[in-house]
């Protein structure tokens, strides 16, 4: 006979004393690759439970995937720190969390005076098995017709007011 799984319990917050921050769900984290060479995953913290003593924590997360891991893979106009939110869920251990991080909306990430490590952007939410976009288009700019990119200068002219 199968032993009974023990009973979880959701936490509001966990501390994670390896990088000395407290997480709640809401919170988007960076999240330790399995191979060392990669950049830190980026998830959404949904829930948070552990067992019945406080220990084996796990974080229920919505994963961000990077243009390079999505259908299509990376394009002229995807800036260097652009995510999409997935509906790619999971549960990991806690002790995978690496540092807290943001992701803003694209229109506060451009307004941003300094972009640090930790600051990520999101304008797509990406459906990972049909690798669909939602939005599935976006404004176009400039004689190129691609979408902005926030790490490239685009300098609007005074004439026609065309970018």
């Amino acid at each position: 006979m199968a032993k009974p799984k023990a009973p979880r319990r959701t936490l509001e917050s966990y501390t994670v004393k390896s990088i000395s921050k407290t997480i709640k769900p809401g919170d988007c984290v960076l999240m330790r690759p399995s191979e060392p060479s990669k950049p830190s995953y980026v998830a959404k913290i949904e829930r948070i439970e552990s067992d019945a003593r406080g220990a084996n924590v796990k974080v229920h997360v919505r994963w961000y995937y990077r243009p390079e891991e999505s259908i299509g893979g990376r394009r002229q106009f995807h800036g260097s720190k652009e995510v999409f939110l997935s509906d790619h869920h999971d549960i990991q251990s806690a002790d995978t969390i690496e540092g807290k991080c943001t992701v803003h909306s694209f229109k506060s990430y451009t307004k941003l005076d300094a972009v640090g490590n930790d600051d990520f952007f999101c304008r797509f939410e990406y459906n990972s098995s049909s690798g669909a976009f939602n939005p599935d288009r976006v404004a176009v700019y400039c004689k190129c017709e691609m979408p902005y990119n926030p790490d490239d200068l685009m300098v609007q002219c005074e004439g026609c007011s065309d970018w």
